[in-house]
């Protein structure tokens, strides 16, 4: 058995766990701007903080993959955007795609929020855009919670290669 990889799957399930998590508090705080307009530009600043916490963490998951089996994590200017194509990438004799071109797709809205969470005053945000994004944060988790399950699965049956 190769310890590593279930290691690895056992870490990819974990972070998701507390993804759904993030996923759940992102609904409630556009829930709550919604119901309480006075207090509207402090629940939407929830929201956003949870939005970029989600596309945080997904891309923790991708560089642990990165690093884990890939060998290598892209650097540079745009290595955020670098690093989501390359887990959309089957490698050959090293691992299949982990996401599909359709999440990787989805995904890329909530990497371009995540740097507009990090560059701009919450005050700033667009109300609109936050709760576009929050609405379409569910779809997206259960995609990308669909294809790291999957890889996951993969992982297992690598973890048990040596046993055969």
């Amino acid at each position: 058995m190769i310890v590593r990889y279930r290691l690895l799957a056992e870490r990819l399930r974990t972070e998701l766990k507390s993804l759904e998590r993030v996923v759940q508090r992102a609904d409630e705080a556009l829930h709550r701007a919604m119901q309480q307009p006075q207090d509207q530009e402090y629940f939407l600043a929830a929201a956003a903080l949870d939005l970029h916490g989600f596309y945080a963490g997904i891309e923790r998951l991708f560089e642990l993959i990165a690093r884990e089996l890939d060998e290598s994590v892209p650097g540079g200017r745009h290595w955020h955007r670098d690093l989501l194509a390359q887990m959309s990438l089957a490698v050959d004799d090293v691992r299949p795609a982990v996401l599909s071109l359709e999440t990787r797709f989805v995904l890329t809205d909530y990497l371009e929020f995540r740097h507009v969470v990090r560059n701009v005053y919450t005050f700033n945000l667009r109300p609109d855009r936050v709760a576009e994004l929050v609405r379409g944060l569910e779809p997206a988790f259960e995609l990308a919670k669909r294809d790291i399950l999957n890889f996951a699965g993969f992982l297992e049956e690598l973890a048990t290669t040596d046993e055969e």
